[in-house]
């Protein structure tokens, strides 16, 4: 009976101790993945801001530190950003439709950019996704990789001539400072995506692609 007692406080106490270590390995997974995204955004020229956009999917690398997925993770974050600044122009637009005037001239030409800017990030995911993580093809990666940096550069681009084009006076100042806002907003975040993932370029391009 005694021995029957030791043997089971034994074994609560090993399941005790088991159980106390989940938390604590979950934790060390939990710093090691947020230590990965600070070091990776202080490459960026908007490092603040690249951690804490990144920051709510630090469980997404507990079990691996993935510059490929960090990359898709900062371009799926920019088209959300991209997604949310075009409703609100289109909003915008909308209101200043009837007066037909010089204000919502520039608004509808910003829009344009936008929109142009959400297809190009859209098509920067749908062809991140053919990039193997550990090697794959050289020319295959090259192809690709030259095609996300193209068209982020492009969605850059776009940002920056929709706020080029409200800076006038032809738009009323808080409306024009909204947009503005968000504009830049965007554009900061395009800027880090486009970091994050050339560096991840980089990378795959000294580990795997053959130099001739």
């Amino acid at each position: 009976m005694a021995k029957t007692i030791a043997f089971l406080a034994l074994s609560l106490l090993v399941l005790t101790l088991v159980q106390a270590q989940h938390p604590v390995s979950r934790g060390r997974a939990r710093s090691r993945a947020r230590a990965f995204i600070e070091s990776q955004c202080e490459t960026t020229l908007y490092s603040t801001m690249c951690v804490s956009y990144l920051s709510p999917y630090v469980a997404s690398f507990t079990k691996t530190l993935s510059h490929r997925q960090l990359a898709q993770t900062a371009l799926k974050v920019t088209l959300a950003r991209a997604e949310s600044t075009q409703a609100y122009i289109t909003e915008v637009a909308q209101r200043l439709n009837k007066t037909n005037g010089p204000e919502s001239r520039s608004v509808r030409e910003c829009l344009d950019q936008i929109n142009d800017g959400v297809d190009q990030l859209t098509k920067c995911i749908k062809e991140a996704q053919h990039i193997k993580e550990n090697g794959g093809s050289s020319s295959d990666f090259t192809w690709h990789a030259s095609n996300v940096q193209t068209w982020m550069s492009t969605a850059l681009t776009d940002a920056s001539m929709c706020i080029d084009g409200i800076s006038g006076r032809a738009i009323g100042g808080k409306t024009k400072a909204l947009i503005k806002a968000r504009v830049l907003n965007l554009q900061h975040v395009t800027s880090i995506a486009l970091a994050l993932f050339n560096r991840f370029a980089a990378r795959f391009r000294a580990a795997y692609v053959v130099k001739p």
